[in-house]
Parts: structure tokens; sequence; C-alpha cells
């Protein structure tokens, strides 16, 4: 699998509309944003099809990958997106790692702890933002945004930069001030 894919999941309530770009993408946030009521409609539409009241509009299967027999599921799927929740610990193995890695798949993985065996980009780490209500019956439209981004804008431009020590921190923002036409000097440890 290669490219962009845009998923929209949705029942008369919820619409979640967002696309991925690579192999993995993590999406993180608080509890009661939203992120296990995704997993919940996609198990359901999975599970129930169109009795289940809810659409899921993409040009790739989408599935959820959980429970004791992940492996198997793996062995036997191809370009299919797999949408896995926290709660299954599975996701922070080596053997899930390697599994991820020789497949065609893709993955969106939904966690708020580091997955240090991943090769994920910073650039694939999105929260689901909702504009709408909770507590009502009324449409809520949900929508992921970047985490992370290439251009950060400085609040404040600074004319000089002074860091403390002179090895390491002053080496980061020595190539940051360069980056940014500002002078960096090193405090010299004071």
């Amino acid at each position: 699998m290669k490219g962009k894919y845009k998923i929209v999941v949705k029942n008369n309530r919820l619409h979640y509309e967002f696309e991925i770009k690579r192999n993995l993408t993590v999406i993180r946030g608080d509890s009661a944003t939203g992120k296990t009521t995704l997993i919940n409609m996609l198990r359901q539409a999975e599970n129930l099809g169109p009795s289940s009241g809810i659409d899921v509009v993409c040009n790739a299967p989408c599935r959820v990958l959980e429970g004791a027999n992940w492996k198997l599921i793996l062995e036997n799927s191809s370009k299919t997106i797999f949408f896995t929740d926290e709660e299954n610990t599975f996701i922070h193995t080596e053997e899930f790692a390697a599994a991820v890695k020789s497949s065609d798949n893709y993955y969106v993985l939904i966690t708020r702890e580091n997955l240090y065996t991943l090769p994920y980009s910073v650039e694939e780490i999105y929260r689901i933002h909702c504009s709408g209500k909770y507590h009502d019956t009324r449409r809520m439209y949900n929508q992921l945004y970047h985490i992370y981004s290439d251009h950060q804008t400085l609040p404040v431009v600074p004319e000089k930069i002074i860091t403390e020590d002179s090895n390491s921190g002053y080496d980061f923002f020595k190539a940051v001030g360069d980056e940014r036409k500002i002078s960096c000097e090193s405090a010299g440890g004071k």
C-alpha cells in the first residue's frame, strides 16, 4: 500500500473525517476526546455491516485489530487499514513491530504512550478535534490535526539566545539561531 487514504466514519450523530499518508499513524489525546468511540464505530461497522447504521468510506478496507489472534489476522490480510486501541498491549511488543515492518498494511494506533519499537514519524501524530457538544444528539464533526509541525513560529523573536552550557544544548540552539539569523552564545555554565 502506498499513498494517501481519506477515511470517513459516520453515523447519524458523529462524523470522523481524516486522511492518513504513511503506514503508521498515531492518534493521541486525553480521555473523552473520541478516540475509543472511533474504534467502537469501526468495530460495529465491521461486525454488523449496514445494519449498524455506521458508514465507513475509504478506498481500502478498514478493520479493527485486537485480541489474541492479531498475528493470524495480519498474516492473512493485505492492503488493509488497521485501527488498534491502546488497550491492546501487543502494540508495544517487538513481535508486533516486526509484523508491521514486513506487511503492506497501514496502521492507525490510538495510544497515549510512546511506541518505542515502531518507526513512526513525528509528522503522523494527531489528536482528534471536535466541534459540537458531547452531551446532545446533534451531529458532531471530528477531525484530526497535527500535534507537531514543520512550520513553528516563535511568539517572541529574540535578538540573542544564551545557553547555560557549551555542549549539546549550545549546539542545538546555535543551529536554530543560525537558521533564523539569531546570534547564540554560551554562558559557560553560569
